[in-house]
């Protein structure tokens, strides 16, 4: 196999496992918010569960109250549901988590111009170390 059908699939396997970190996050935070879950464990479930938009919110009513919606048919083959107050408790947390890792950015940002790589020169750096041009 070439290397870079390697490097690809190395890529790929990368990126689906940080798709699915990020859905667990996702459902962390949707437990800590109080959204219930109820596994698919039936034909039926599976079914109902495949017909709604995979990792999205979808609001509902029932007896005229506002429910959401959150189907995962990927990683735990389950449906979360909850009320507003459960949706805003979510995306308030959604927001701080968004705000810390911009805070988080800057700080690396800020920390990496104040570092002196005088005595290294000029160059291609990585994790501070040289990574040699190809």
């Amino acid at each position: 196999m070439k290397p870079s059908a390697i490097a690809a699939l190395a890529l790929a396997g990368l990126t689906a496992a940080g798709c699915v970190s990020a859905v667990q996050n996702r459902e962390s935070m949707l437990s800590a918010a109080g959204f219930r879950v109820r596994v698919a464990d039936t034909p039926e479930k599976v079914a109902s569960l495949k017909k709604l938009p995979a990792h999205k919110f979808v609001m509902q009513s029932k007896n005229g109250t506002p429910y959401f919606v959150y189907a995962d048919p990927s990683v735990c083959g389950c449906l979360y549901y909850g009320t507003e107050e459960n949706y805003q408790s979510y995306k308030a947390m959604v927001f701080e988590q968004n705000l810390a890792n911009e805070q988080q950015t800057a700080a690396m940002m800020m920390q990496q111009a104040a570092f002196d790589y005088g005595p290294w020169g000029p160059g291609p750096w990585v994790s501070g170390m040289w990574v040699a041009p190809m």
